[in-house]
């Protein structure tokens, strides 16, 4: 086989936090099983594969891969990607890579910063919004009392390429109170598109950050996520839809991962114009590790 693979970490702001990403290159020549049994024996959240080092259609083929199934699109995995391509592949600075992704093509940018240190932002596809929930019934998954919720902004299922259910509390103590009860979880996304569960408030550990986040998606095999671009980006399109700044823009910090020790920071920015919203997440990348699959 002897396949390269790279371990990064995405949304980090040093190694050895954020959410880890295993990238293997050149990988077209694996079955869809073979990836899917090395993205469970690497047992990250996800797993990529870059089918080839050069371009077809204006991008970058490339597949993901949680534990226990195949994603049309995750935001770690993108910037984590886009990073290996850049660095090992393309091999010098550019403005953008494109991954051909399966939602479509998403550009990832980079704005290069000193001590070779880039910055990636990924537009995401234009948010929908789904269903809304009964706000009883989510708490009873998120073993949390219902008066924890806020009731000002509606549960519901928001969609970037990958539905995720977005829920409001009212206060970091809830937030990290919050454990989910897998039988009610379970129960709950067979009858709902989304089936991983973000929950935020605006309190923060760190005073220069907007909002504190944290993601269930055991459906997936991934039981807490430490740093999630893709739920991010549905929070980011529900922000604005329901104003929970009092405006149509928004550019802000988020953290997430601190429960589980993988502190990260997520980069949201995205505004309405003529009813349609734009939705961008950003954050760093560092490579901690090179290998080969034999």
């Amino acid at each position: 086989m002897n396949l390269i693979f790279y371990i990064v970490d995405v949304f980090a702001e040093k190694k050895y936090a954020g959410n880890q990403l295993a990238v293997v290159r050149n990988a077209s020549a694996l079955s869809v099983d073979e990836m899917q049994a090395i993205a469970k024996e690497m047992n990250y959240s996800e797993t990529t594969f870059i089918l080839f080092d050069g371009e077809r259609d204006g991008g970058y083929d490339v597949r993901i891969f949680t534990p226990e199934n195949e994603l049309p699109f995750a935001g770690h995995p993108t910037l984590g990607t886009a990073f290996i391509i850049q660095r090992e592949i393309v091999g010098k600075p550019v403005g953008t890579v494109v991954l051909n992704l399966g939602v479509g093509k998403i550009p990832v940018t980079f704005e290069y910063e000193s001590e070779g240190k880039s910055l990636l932002w990924m537009e995401q596809i234009e948010p929908t919004f789904g269903s809304t929930l009964a706000p009883g019934a989510v708490s009873e998954v998120l073993n949390l009392n219902e008066t924890e919720i806020d009731e000002q902004f509606p549960v519901q299922e928001v969609s970037t390429g990958v539905p995720t259910i977005i829920v409001s509390l009212k206060s970091l103590d809830a937030l990290k109170q919050a454990q989910i009860d897998r039988d009610k979880y379970f129960s709950l996304v067979e009858k709902t598109e989304g089936k991983g569960v973000l929950i935020f408030c605006p309190e923060t550990r760190n005073s220069g950050n907007d909002l504190s986040v944290r993601f269930f998606a055991d459906y997936f095999g991934v039981p807490e996520d430490p740093a999630t671009g893709s739920a991010n980006g549905c929070l980011a399109g529900y922000l604005v839809k329901h104003r929970y700044f009092g405006k149509d823009q928004i550019d802000i910090r988020v953290e997430q991962g601190y429960e589980i020790g993988r502190p990260s920071l997520l980069l949201l920015r995205a505004g309405e114009k003529e009813g349609r919203i734009d939705v961008s997440v950003g954050g760093r990348v560092f490579t901690v590790a090179e290998g080969k699959l034999v």
